[in-house]
């Protein structure tokens, strides 16, 4: 009788790169070659220039991510691998998306903008091109909210992540009597 697997989950991969050409195309690459699916993949360059920032959110079992993460560090550009966990960091992406908004319904995609704290980018007789930003949640139901007013285009740029800060009690401040 097989053992039931694991459940797969996102994973959040934070991955510090050298900022060189090719490199991007190593680290795709060896997520193909296991046949793993990349759910969303951000790159961007860091504050120093010869380093830049891959984050990968992969759908697989624990034991998989440990896997991919030693592969990972197999290649010669990777100088660092953080696997960053939900609950203590900060993630962001953004949607960009053109959606059908006649005088009929226009004020209705108008308030659920402002209800999101997205902004609206351009406008055209029959169309609304908006942004917005925030955790995949948000973007996931914003998104979803907007499906029934027909989306012409639609672009999400996949989740970038940091660890969350750790705060540290100040001092207390003791005055002299």
């Amino acid at each position: 009788m097989p053992r039931p697997s694991a459940p797969e989950k996102h994973h959040i991969l934070s991955v510090l790169v050298e900022n060189k050409a090719g490199v991007l195309a190593r680290v795709a690459s060896l997520f193909a070659r296991r046949g793993f699916n990349i759910f969303s993949l951000a790159v961007a360059p860091t504050d120093d220039e010869r380093f830049s920032r891959i984050t990968i959110v992969v759908d697989v079992e624990d034991k998989t991510v440990e896997q991919i993460t030693k592969q990972l560090f197999k290649l010669i550009n990777v100088v660092k691998i953080d696997e960053l966990d939900p609950a203590d960091s900060v993630e962001r992406e953004l949607l960009l998306c053109t959606v059908r908004a006649d005088a009929a319904v226009r004020s209705q995609v108008v308030e659920m903008v402002q209800i999101f704290e997205g902004r609206i980018l351009a406008v055209g007789h029959d169309v609304l091109t908006v942004s917005l930003e925030g955790g995949p949640g948000k973007v996931d139901d914003f998104e979803e909210l907007l499906r029934p007013y027909g989306i012409v285009e639609l672009q999400r740029t996949g989740r970038v992540a940091l660890p969350k800060l750790v705060r540290r009690p100040q001092p207390r401040a003791i005055r002299a009597g």
